[in-house]
């Protein structure tokens, strides 16, 4: 749907962007995006790339930006997409910048984001816990530590009731060294004893949650696809909600063969870019669910046209978010907007300052976030925690 079939034409026109700036916190892969209008009003989004690299994308995508009207969105989101030469559109970018022109938007239209484009299917959205805060233990045969460590899950005052743990546990593994941990390394081996310890590891999982509780296996696009289908095969017993990236990310034939072979219901999107590079995992029937992220995948309108394309298929959306609260925020407006969404990942404890960046309270209840009915976003950022947590040398909006 085009921002021009949501704003009224009275509003078109009358303010331009003036300024595009970012930066980031310490140790954060991910940056603030500021889009300035020359009426005062300003908007926040989040990217997925760090503020040398945002600030430098900026500069390029400046000439497409200044000047133009802040809510011509879906022209703006085409014109910034469809950069090729001399280089490549950047996505994470783009994600950024089309999140803040939302806030714009609303706050234009005094109007919470998620009201302009589809009047809400809900009001409140189901938020899954990656749970960094509570590393888990690296002994599988130790039972009572387990069971500690699932009482500090279940037990979370916020109420989560689905918790995402990692699959394949390398630490538990005899040399552990000689597989390549790093995400979406391709093609790494897993052997039928490496399995059998990952299957038991899983067990112990399960029975320290219990079933009241669900669990995402997720194992970081690095397995080559007969050990992709060993560990579907090693986790059935536990009966994940999901298994998440668990081949590299790229789409080829031996995603659908992969699903076909699983048990386990089979998710990626994480690190997809745009409704073109979903296109081929959804038509082609190669996963359950697609997992977008919002600053890595297009922003509001990005993610909005991928959604809408895995609803003609019946596909639910789960959206990926390690993000601050700017994230957060965002997501949940999107949980909100889009008809076939069905949850969102957060690691709101994971840092201090997500927490603290914002004057308002942003409580989750029963593992579910209501979502703001302020406009735009519905946040404010407190710039004091914003310096205090930038990077070093990093510019706070300067």
């Amino acid at each position: 749907m085009s921002a021009r079939t949501v704003v009224p034409e009275s509003e078109m026109n009358r303010i331009r962007i003036t300024g595009v700036k970012a930066f980031s916190f310490r140790q954060e892969m991910q940056a603030l995006v500021k889009v300035e209008t020359d009426a005062g009003i300003y908007g926040i989004g989040e990217a997925g790339a760090p503020g040398p690299v945002v600030r430098g994308h900026l500069k390029v995508m400046e000439p497409m930006l200044i000047g133009e009207d802040p809510l011509a969105i879906d022209r703006l989101f085409d014109t910034m997409t469809s950069q090729m030469h001399s280089s490549r559109a950047h996505i994470p970018t783009v994600s950024g910048v089309d999140i803040a022109l939302w806030d714009i938007a609303g706050k234009v239209m005094n109007r919470p984001m998620s009201d302009l484009l589809s009047g809400r299917f809900r009001d409140k959205v189901t938020i899954y816990h990656t749970p960094v805060e509570f590393p888990m233990p690296s002994d599988p045969d130790d039972r009572a530590a387990f069971r500690e460590w699932a009482q500090k899950l279940t037990g979370h005052p916020e109420g989560y009731r689905i918790f995402k743990c990692g699959g394949a546990h390398m630490a538990w593994l005899p040399n552990p060294g000689r597989i390549d941990s790093r995400a979406a390394a391709m093609s790494n081996t897993l052997t039928q004893a490496d399995l059998h310890i990952v299957q038991k590891g899983n067990e112990v999982i399960r029975e320290a949650l219990g079933f009241g509780v669900d669990i995402i296996v997720h194992d970081h696009g690095q397995w080559d696809l007969p050990t992709a289908i060993g560990l579907s095969q090693a986790v059935e017993g536990i009966k994940p909600l999901w298994m998440e990236d668990t081949i590299p990310v790229w789409y080829s034939d031996e995603w659908k063969r992969f699903r076909e072979a699983s048990r386990v219901p089979v998710v990626t999107g994480e690190k997809l870019e745009t409704v073109r590079e979903f296109q081929p995992f959804i038509v082609n029937g190669a996963v359950d669910a697609i997992h977008p992220d919002l600053v890595y995948s297009g922003g509001i309108t990005g993610c909005r046209r991928i959604a809408q394309l895995a609803e003609l298929y019946y596909l639910p959306v789960a959206v990926h978010n390690v993000g601050s609260m700017v994230q957060n925020i965002a997501t949940a407006h999107f949980g909100a907007m889009v008809r076939n969404f069905v949850m969102a990942e957060t690691r709101i404890y994971a840092r201090p300052e997500i927490r603290e960046m914002c004057e308002e309270e942003v409580p989750i209840v029963g593992g579910e976030l209501a979502v703001p009915t302020r406009p735009g976003l519905g946040i404010t950022l407190i710039p004091e925690v914003l310096r205090k947590y930038a990077g070093e040398g990093e510019p706070v909006w300067d």
